[in-house]
């Protein structure tokens, strides 16, 4: 079946260059507000395992649904106002999680994630005026205006599904690593070709790994491309050298433990595949839990 004409033409609005221009700007200043640090993971989703942002949406987009639907009512202003409200008030929070990743991503998913958050900013701003409306009495423009807010937001909606779903912006780009490799322990290297303290790029099959032997011979082994963006993780760097080192991902610099593949540091919310490994005939044996 062909794609609708206005769903072909988010495949235009990706490579929609003019607008990087704008992007440069706005992701300076989102980033300039937001800083770094624990907050910034919050607002990703790292403490989560997955993105904010989606589940924030969840109470202004209800709230504004239901003020609407209430707005045939008889007798139910009130409780529409009500509604609006915490939908404006929620939505801060909300808009706070999606300019906090939308500042991570690649070229093609901020062009579509600026249009994305410009409607959804005009439908919080349409919504914020339905209620000063109705605050004025003027309970039948209000309602006119939410109904046009409504419409803007559901465009916003939209969009978001494109960039999650087909930009794949949030998702996990180290998923399928489970499924592609073969369970049990597998060869990987001879110990003694490994160099020491130096990131290292090996493969299993069709997987490129990650590889870390430390100074007192022990080899930790991650998938290498970053659950983040798929950066390359053997490009980046090592953090706290030591008993508990992470890698920085080149690209966003997101930090995982080489131990263990957890999240140290966002924008990643998803661990890295880590395997174990132990050493037989002085060849690096790997085992992925769970695989297959």
């Amino acid at each position: 079946m062909r794609t609708l004409l206005p769903f072909r033409a988010l495949n235009t609005l990706e490579n929609v260059e003019y607008l990087d221009g704008l992007i440069a700007l706005v992701q300076r200043a989102a980033r300039g507000v937001i800083g770094r640090g624990a907050a910034k993971d919050v607002l990703h989703g790292v403490p989560m395992g997955h993105p904010l942002h989606p589940l924030a949406v969840q109470l202004p987009i209800g709230a504004w649904t239901s003020a609407v639907v209430l707005d045939i009512v008889p007798g139910a202003q009130r409780s529409s106002e009500a509604l609006l409200a915490i939908g404006i008030v929620s939505a801060l929070p909300a808009m706070a999680a999606g300019w906090t990743d939308w500042a991570e991503l690649h070229p093609q998913q901020q062009r579509v994630g600026l249009v994305h958050a410009a409607a959804n900013v005009s439908g919080t701003l349409l919504f914020a005026m339905s209620w000063v409306l109705r605050r004025q009495g003027h309970q039948s423009r209000g309602a006119a205006v939410s109904a046009a807010a409504l419409a803007t937001i559901t465009l916003g909606g939209t969009l978001g599904g494109h960039l999650a779903y087909r930009l794949a912006a949030g998702a996990n780009h180290a998923e399928e690593v489970p499924h592609l490799v073969a369970p049990g322990w597998q060869g990987l290297a001879k110990l003694a070709d490994l160099p020491v303290e130096k990131l290292e790029k090996r493969a299993l099959g069709d997987v490129p790994l990650l590889v870390w032997r430390s100074a007192s011979g022990s080899v930790s082994v991650l998938s290498n491309k970053c659950s983040h963006l798929a950066g390359p993780l053997d490009e980046g760097v090592v953090m706290s050298p030591g008993p508990n080192p992470c890698v920085e991902c080149p690209w966003h610099h997101s930090r995982f433990s080489l131990a263990t593949g957890e999240v140290v540091q966002g924008p990643a919310t998803s661990p890295q595949a880590a395997f174990k490994t132990r050493v037989v005939g002085g060849v690096v044996e790997i085992c992925l839990p769970h695989a297959g």
